[in-house]
């Protein structure tokens, strides 16, 4: 059995309750999947950010 199996196996066995609380933890988790990577993009960004403005970058795409 998968987990996904596993998973909906344990949900059918719960109340309207804590299917309520299930569903708001997974939409939970997967905002925070989300946020993760955003917070990668911007921290990536500023590192980055240094060689983006160099002129030969510049040069490089100009005619792009």
């Amino acid at each position: 059995m998968n987990k996904t199996e596993l998973l909906l196996n344990e949900i059918e066995d719960v109340s309207g309750p804590i299917l309520d609380e299930l569903i708001d933890f997974v939409q939970f988790l997967k905002s925070k999947k989300s946020l993760e990577k955003m917070h990668l993009s911007i921290a990536s960004e500023s590192s980055l950010t240094k060689d983006w403005l160099k002129p030969e970058e510049e040069e490089a795409w100009q005619n792009l």
